[in-house]
C-alpha cells in the first residue's frame, strides 16, 4: 500500500514556494497545469490548484480562510524551534505557542492556504510515555 497526500490549493505557485521552503519538499513533477508533485517526505505531497469558490467534495464550495478540518498533517521535526521559524518565514500563521507534553512539544500552525498543520518534536520515548496513562 502506498499513502499520498493531496492539498487543494489555489495558486499552485505560491503553495510549490511555501512547501519548499517550510518544509524542503522539491517539485518532483508537474502533472499538467494545475498538479505539483512534490518529494522529500515520507508519503508524496500532491499540491492540486483548485480556485476558492469552486465546488469541492460534499457540494461544499471551497475556501482557502483558516478553517477547521479533522484532518491535518503532523509533520515529525528534530528541532521544533528552528522548524516553526522556517515554517513561519515561509509563509505560515502561529495559532499558538509551543506547548510541552509528557511525549514531546507541539507547535499549531496554519499554511497560507488556510489548511492546519502541527509540528511535532518527539521526547524520551514519545508516544510511549502514554502507555498505561489514564
Amino acid at each position: 500500500m502506498d499513502f499520498l497526500v493531496n492539498i487543494d490549493v489555489p495558486d499552485l505557485e505560491a503553495a510549490i514556494r511555501f512547501y519548499r521552503d517550510a518544509f524542503g519538499f522539491v517539485l518532483a513533477r508537474r502533472l499538467g497545469a494545475g498538479v505539483a508533485e512534490l518529494a522529500g517526505g515520507p508519503a508524496r505531497v500532491y499540491l492540486l490548484e483548485k480556485p476558492a469558490g469552486s465546488v469541492g467534495a460534499g457540494g461544499e464550495r471551497r475556501r482557502y480562510a483558516r478553517h477547521w478540518t479533522p484532518v491535518h498533517l503532523d509533520i515529525v521535526v528534530d528541532d521544533i524551534e528552528a522548524a516553526r521559524s522556517r515554517a513561519l518565514a515561509a509563509g505560515a500563521t502561529a495559532e499558538a505557542p509551543v506547548s510541552v507534553a509528557a511525549w514531546g512539544k507541539l507547535a499549531l500552525l496554519a499554511d497560507p492556504f488556510g489548511h492546519g498543520f502541527c509540528l511535532i518534536q518527539f521526547l524520551g520515548r514519545g508516544y510511549g510515555e502514554l502507555e498505561g496513562a489514564d
